[in-house]
């Protein structure tokens, strides 16, 4: 008898107990922040510096503790639904992240398109695709450019992403943020058949994305 099968209960099992635990974690992170961000407003000089590095770590945190359990998410559940047309979903992140976009002062640009489909539930094929661009966007100095360009072949649609502007310097916990926004989305994107390729880890600032034909049928045609 195969030992695959029998693992799956007991790997769902340990991700219950984690998401559980994250759960946990995440009530009292909530309630430190709030305090803090209340103890902000009543206090001022350098007490209330120290009480704003305390209110951003807090932050820090929360997101950590809130993409630990995505990560988890992205395993049980897989691909296996849909279709969702790939074109209209990426105008539709690419809309949302244009005002963080100038607000960082980085230009966001999409062009071309495809009537291609994916496998993948909407709320999962949008937070993949959300990642995606806003690392690099996060990772885009001010004053730069992400270039996204969709195009359809015979056999598969490809998504390119790539920053113009070089790689802008994060802080060590940045990095490990950026780090699991991706793996994140590599999870979602890969379960419903795509591939997606980035060099150095995403580090160079560009990823490619291919969705297979079979996936890719039908589907909403960008402008």
């Amino acid at each position: 008898m195969s030992a695959g099968p029998q693992a799956v209960p007991g790997r769902t099992q340990d991700q219950a107990v984690l998401g559980e635990l994250l759960h946990s974690l995440s009530q009292p992170l909530t309630t430190l922040r709030c305090s803090l961000e209340i103890s902000a407003v009543d206090i001022a000089g350098q007490r209330h510096e120290s009480v704003s590095a305390a209110l951003e770590q807090a932050d820090r945190a929360i997101a950590v503790v809130r993409l630990m359990r995505e990560y988890l998410d992205t395993e049980p559940a897989g691909g296996g639904q849909g279709p969702v047309a790939l074109g209209p979903m990426l105008r539709s992140v690419v809309a949302q992240l244009a005002q963080a976009g100038r607000e960082r002062q980085v230009q966001l640009q999409l062009t071309g398109g495809s009537s291609g489909t994916i496998a993948l539930a909407e709320p999962r094929l949008r937070l993949a695709l959300q990642y995606l661009v806003s690392v690099l966007m996060e990772r885009e100095p001010r004053g730069g450019e992400v270039r996204l360009r969709l195009e359809q072949a015979a056999w598969e649609s490809e998504l390119r992403g790539h920053g113009t502007g070089g790689r802008a310097a994060a802080d060590a916990a940045t990095a490990v943020i950026h780090g699991v926004q991706l793996a994140i989305a590599r999870r979602l994107l890969e379960s419903a058949g795509a591939s997606l390729q980035m060099p150095d880890g995403g580090e160079s600032g560009e990823f490619l994305l291919r969705v297979p034909r079979p996936l890719a049928s039908a589907g909403g045609q960008l402008p």
